[in-house]
């Protein structure tokens, strides 16, 4: 477990670097003379079709609404992994993680709320609730072994917390208006999901494709189709083959023989996996590599040129450096003094408010909010709101870590 731990965010810190550099070439791209050209690269239209069936988006929604839908699959299966089988299988320490998440949800969004009430960008609140779970571990991978394995899996377990309270937000507070035919449809759709769960079916092919259908009608009833990759991901089973075919015992006369069996061996091992561990391992590159990293080059570009910072850039950059921290700390403290939880394992509180600084780097959630939430002439302003509040966090986040010292047991 802890070698694919290692691994998990050994592929994080890796997709972070990849995410800076592609916000960093959109944020220059966009207040370079030929910012144009950026702008039109996002309004290139997609078409999908089928008979009469057609469904055309431009790229940039395209990759807010259905690659996004993949980043949220994958985050509903981590969860469901982390519930079932991981760190929040266990009362106290899943206790610490859901309640510092909540602190680090409530205290941005009341923050924000008290700058912006009665203002026109007060439908905003949710943009600081949000954590950026690859930018957050690669602030961790960089400091190397100075943060203890507790801590990454705290901050770990915790955005994934948070990144399904975003999930919640975006589909109870930030849909329009609902399409009940299309609703009954996509529910109808989902019962086949959990029915082939319950006959034990682990291909995962039917899965995927019947979850195309479940992310149209989600995305046709008016509900955000980010929230489809979610449902999937709780429908696709996680029990793993226990009929283990045994590996015959062949004498290896030479390095092709033995190449041969150990590729024999190790299809077999992934194929016994449960389809649900296949499925994240299988997304997590891809994820990580360019679904992210795309996301980030068509969200991140705002022109600085005729941009004020008004109560919506301040709303988001104080709920993110000040909010979060200060929420997820408060919240992990009362859990811990009344015993609903207990610290990790080396981990002392200078460490928690570290992790809580870090977290306030909102980026990718926080900018996919903001793009729900603002018309154009609002959003390039909680845009900068999200760049600095994120760099913010994250320098001092680095810095508290940086001095904090590993807890006495």
């Amino acid at each position: 477990m802890k070698r694919l731990f290692a691994q998990f965010l050994e592929s994080e810190a890796k997709g972070g670097l990849l995410l800076f550099f592609a916000a960093l070439i959109a944020f220059a791209w966009s207040n370079s003379p030929i910012a144009d050209r950026y702008l039109a690269l996002r309004e290139i239209p997609l078409a999908v079709r089928f008979g009469n069936f057609v469904l055309e988006k431009s790229l940039l929604h395209f990759v807010n609404d259905f690659l996004m839908a993949i980043f949220f699959l994958l985050v509903g299966l981590e969860l469901k992994r982390e519930l079932l089988t991981g760190e929040l299988r266990e009362p106290r320490r899943a206790g610490l993680a859901i309640t510092a998440a909540l602190g680090g949800m409530i205290v941005p969004a009341l923050i924000y709320t008290a700058l912006n009430l009665g203002g026109e960008g007060a439908r905003g609140w949710g943009v600081p609730m949000a954590t950026d779970i690859a930018f957050a571990l690669g602030v961790l991978a960089l400091l190397g072994r100075r943060i203890p394995l507790g801590l990454k899996v705290f901050l770990t377990a915790l955005a994934i917390v948070d990144d399904m309270g975003a999930v919640l937000v975006i589909a109870v507070f930030y849909t329009a208006k609902l399409n009940l035919t299309a609703l009954l449809i996509a529910a109808a759709v989902y019962l086949v999901l959990l029915l082939l769960g319950r006959l034990g079916v682990r291909n995962l092919a039917p899965y995927l494709g019947l979850g195309l259908f479940l992310w149209y009608f989600v995305y046709a009833s008016g509900i955000h189709a980010t929230v489809a990759g979610v449902l999937l991901a709780f429908a696709i089973p996680i029990v793993a083959d226990r009929r283990v075919p045994a590996i015959p015992e062949t004498p290896l006369q030479d390095v092709e023989e033995r190449e041969a069996l150990l590729e024999e061996a190790e299809s077999t091992l992934i194929h016994v996996q449960s389809p649900l561990h296949r499925l994240e391992h299988l997304l997590h590159p891809w994820v990580a590599y360019l679904i992210l990293p795309v996301f980030a080059f068509m969200n991140a570009g705002v022109a600085l040129a005729g941009t004020t910072v008004g109560a919506v850039a301040l709303g988001v950059f104080t709920g993110l450096v000040l909010g979060k921290p200060l929420g997820i700390f408060l919240f992990a403290y009362l859990a811990v003094r009344t015993g609903l939880a207990q610290l990790p394992h080396g981990v002392g509180w200078s460490a928690i408010l570290g992790a809580g600084l870090v977290a306030g780097i909102g980026f990718t959630m926080a900018l996919f909010i903001a793009g729900l939430a603002f018309t154009p002439a609002l959003l390039d302003q909680a845009k900068v709101g999200v760049l600095a509040g994120s760099v913010v966090a994250a320098s001092l986040g680095t810095f508290v870590l940086l001095g904090s010292r590993p807890r006495e047991t």
